[in-house]
């Protein structure tokens, strides 16, 4: 059995630990997908559920920043995950159904992850040591946000009730910069 991005972690010649674009992900329809895709673009690395109070409000914004900025070098990777009250219950195929028609998502949505624990993805293992929160290097919640600049070096770690349109401001300097 595969499982979902399983190399880890590429420390640039600078000692700045990076994501590895080489990584290979399931996306939600079990394609292979490559960070290298996302290479040189701003990317928001999301945890997503569909039956979360915090659902609605977060891929209403997500997706305003997505059509705002996806031609500007901005991608959103969206990693679903039932470890919170079960707010994900889903097959990949239900997900899919709710977050492009119901919440009319069109940037990439990936495979189901775990993000805590010892079978959390290598991917938000990375993160969650680079960029701690306020409990350490656990994920709070649902809708936890990690900014990564066009380098593949996490900038910021946002909380779950971190509303997206507040880090607009962030991702427009991050896209300006050379």
């Amino acid at each position: 059995m595969r499982r979902n991005g399983d190399a880890v972690v590429v420390i640039q010649e600078l000692g700045i630990p990076s994501l590895s674009w080489t990584r290979l992900f399931l996306d939600i329809s079990g394609n292979d997908v490559s960070l290298s895709e996302y290479r040189g673009k701003v990317l928001l690395i999301v945890n997503v559920a569909s039956k979360c109070g915090l659902t609605h409000t977060n891929y209403k914004e997500l997706n305003e920043l997505y059509e705002k900025y996806k031609d500007q070098g901005f991608e959103i990777l969206a990693f679903p995950c039932n470890q919170f009250r079960g707010q994900e219950p889903g097959t990949n195929e239900e997900i899919q159904e709710a977050a492009c028609s119901r919440f009319k998502a069109e940037f990439p949505i990936f495979d189901k992850v775990e993000v805590n624990g010892k079978d959390a993805s290598p991917l938000y293992k990375f993160l969650k040591h680079h960029k701690k929160g306020i409990f350490g290097d656990s994920i709070k919640w649902n809708f936890t946000k990690f900014l990564v600049n066009k380098e593949g070096e996490i900038v910021d770690r946002y909380a779950p009730t971190t509303s997206p349109m507040k880090i607009e401001k962030h991702i427009q300097s991050l896209l300006n910069s050379s």
